[in-house]
């Protein structure tokens, strides 16, 4: 059993934000609360180490839920990663025009969110001997109050970023109770390859709980 920590809390703003529908494949759609796996990176932003793994608990929504709806350019195809041999000696790549494989298509966003985000982590098999609890605790505290990030934080999509601010000031959840159906919980990742897992989702006055584990839950 590895160590855990006690409950450390974040709040993530935006005035967009766009945790995309998986069964939507033509247009954006997004779920009308932030996934779990989506505040996990909004964490993981802030402190992410080898020796800890997030687990997410509980998403308090601040602000009403509100839809937004737009058009976005996006590219149809991704661009070839080069063979191992054309990176270790050079040659021809496959080049990619994203001007030549754009379209336009429906976003239905968030607008102006606001959450506070539960969560935990605990200790990995690939801690070392000075690694512990209380010096991730703290590290995440410091960074979290200082605006230190890893990399740009953002809320579903990389073009909506994120501000994340320390909890304590944050305003109560919004009283809003209703079934979120389906949720992605996050991706199970195997040696038999990647699956999506999702749960139930229910919002109880304005707080989402999220199982700790995907046992039991619905995989695709």
């Amino acid at each position: 059993m590895h160590a855990s920590s006690p409950i450390l809390r974040l709040r993530a703003r935006g005035p967009l934000a766009c945790f995309t529908r998986p069964e939507l494949k033509v247009e954006r759609v997004s779920y009308p609360v932030i996934t779990p796996s989506a505040a996990r990176g909004a964490i993981e932003a802030v402190l992410w180490k080898p020796a800890i793994a997030w687990c997410i608990h509980r998403i308090h929504v601040l602000s009403e839920i509100r839809f937004t709806s737009f058009r976005r350019n996006e590219v149809n195809s991704r661009a070839e990663r080069p063979s191992l041999a054309a990176i270790a000696n050079g040659g021809s790549l496959t080049p990619f025009f994203a001007d030549e494989d754009r379209a336009q298509r429906n976003t239905v966003a968030l607008r102006d969110v606001d959450y506070v985000i539960e969560a935990t982590f605990r200790m990995t098999e690939r801690a070392g001997s000075s690694d512990n609890v209380q010096k991730f605790v703290e590290t995440f505290e410091r960074r979290l109050k200082k605006g230190q990030h890893f990399h740009q934080p953002y809320l579903g999509c990389r073009e909506f970023p994120a501000e994340l601010l320390p909890a304590e000031a944050a305003p109560a959840a919004v009283d809003d109770s209703r079934d979120l159906g389906l949720m992605l919980w996050d991706i199970a990742f195997g040696p038999n390859g990647n699956r999506a897992v999702f749960f139930a989702a229910r919002l109880e006055h304005g707080v989402l709980s999220v199982p700790d584990s995907p046992v039991g839950k619905v995989g695709a």
